[in-house]
């Protein structure tokens, strides 16, 4: 069978992001390179075509204003890791000029780890190009709902990998590193709630395309449905197995979106979809209540059991909370300019309390890690870029509302933000339903 010039370039497409996949999402500075590499030479790849290149103009011509501002963003983070006089980094950071003067330095960048920021341009330069790509080769309704069966796919082997591991103790096997959490489901991911958020995507993916199908009554979405059904399953349980509370917490509001919408908002009422939805909560119950105890029915989604009891006093330890008023508190220091993309690391060893045989990378919430990276200038140019790109000019769908959630909910209380693969899978949820798409 010979495929179309559609399905190749989507196909190669869906092969670089099974590479991020499988590689902890691409989350250390060596793939954050090769994510970039293979993206660059794949959107060169695709501008050798015509057509591609008039979608790309088109859509250039409309969007202006956004991608101007997130090119200003990229050059802000350039900025970050100049190396200044110190003179005029006082102006910029005198926090950074304190530890500076005390060193004898005559230059010094904004940023605290130089290296990480540079890196971490690469990264948003990457996702600037997967928005290309993907007005390029994904414009109608079907190549969407291809995205969403290569997703639902990968959920589903991903799902079986980790419960596999999961049962044996989850040991490190080759380059996965998952004996960290030797109780919990992780796959190809080293945090067991970033492997949760994954799948929560590859999920909506499934869901997506069992109400197409029921729309539809095609007869050659017979078997496609018993598979997605059965991929629904394994996703689930790879959910409910990571016991990731914020990742079990998302997992419920999901089912709660897709059940209070179809008996509400839906004007063609889908009783099949519904009777699904209805079953994967009472399958959710039923694993976790007979085989892991009642108990963990409650437990898991309530994420804040443990550390609101360090919220009042002193920062003193690095429970979540702790490394969450750290970087809260570092962040009049650091206002306007930040301390640069990557530099939490080198900034809690040089001033967190008692931090000499302590180690921490993230803040644990990432609204106030990227407000220290970029500072509240940085952080206004990708809040308003990414609102002109997404968010003008379209109408709010379920899928938006659970992107926004989404977003909400880890950048308050987890680091998955963070991380390059659930960026890219969440611009590419935005993007494939940022306007009407045409039919055919």
């Amino acid at each position: 069978m010979q495929l179309s010039k559609n399905k190749k370039y989507q196909y190669l497409f869906f092969s670089i992001l099974s590479i991020f996949i499988i590689f902890n999402g691409g989350n250390s500075n060596l793939f954050i390179q090769l994510n970039f590499i293979l993206i660059s030479l794949f959107f060169l790849y695709c501008l050798k075509d015509k057509n591609y290149n008039l979608h790309l103009k088109n859509f250039y011509v409309n969007n202006k204003k956004s991608i101007f501002l997130y090119i200003i963003f990229l050059s802000y983070l350039f900025f970050q890791i100049i190396p200044l006089p110190i003179n005029i980094l006082k102006f910029f950071s005198p926090e950074k000029y304190k530890f500076i003067l005390m060193m004898g330095d005559s230059y010094s960048s904004i940023s605290f780890s130089p290296s990480n920021s540079f890196f971490q341009i690469l990264n948003f330069f990457t996702l600037l190009l997967v928005v290309f790509i993907l007005k390029m080769i994904f414009y109608t309704e079907r190549h969407k709902y291809r995205f969403y069966f290569y997703l639902s796919l990968a959920g589903f082997i991903s799902s079986i990998i980790a419960v596999l591991f999961y049962l044996n103790g989850n040991p490190d096997f080759l380059f996965f590193k998952n004996s960290y959490y030797n109780k919990a489901s992780t796959g190809f991911f080293i945090n067991r709630t970033v492997s949760a958020v994954f799948l929560l995507f590859c999920l909506i993916s499934s869901l997506e395309l069992l109400k197409s199908f029921e729309k539809t009554k095609k007869k050659d979405n017979f078997f496609f449905k018993i598979y997605i059904r059965l991929f629904v399953i394994f996703i689930t349980i790879g959910i409910i197995t990571s016991f990731s509370r914020i990742g079990n917490f998302l997992l419920l509001i999901t089912i709660l979106y897709y059940l209070f919408n179809e008996i509400f908002f839906e004007k063609k009422k889908n009783f099949s979809f519904k009777i699904i939805i209805l079953l994967i909560i009472f399958f959710d119950l039923i694993i976790i209540g007979f085989y892991f105890g009642r108990s963990e029915i409650i437990d898991r989604f309530y994420f804040l059991k443990e550390d609101f009891t360090s919220i009042s006093g002193e920062v003193s330890g690095t429970s979540r909370f702790d490394l969450i008023k750290f970087g809260f508190l570092e962040l009049k220091n650091f206002i306007f300019f930040g301390y640069g993309s990557g530099g939490f690391e080198n900034l809690f060893k040089l001033k967190f309390i008692n931090s000499a045989s302590q180690f921490a990378n993230h803040v644990h919430a990432d609204i106030f890690e990227f407000l220290g990276e970029f500072g509240l200038i940085g952080f206004l140019l990708i809040i308003f870029s990414v609102i002109k790109f997404f968010f003008d000019k379209q109408s709010y769908n379920l899928i938006n509302l659970l992107m926004i959630t989404f977003s909400i909910t880890i950048l308050f209380f987890d680091f998955s933000l963070h991380i390059p693969i659930i960026q890219i899978l969440l611009i590419i949820f935005l993007s494939l339903n940022y306007q009407i798409i045409r039919l055919n």
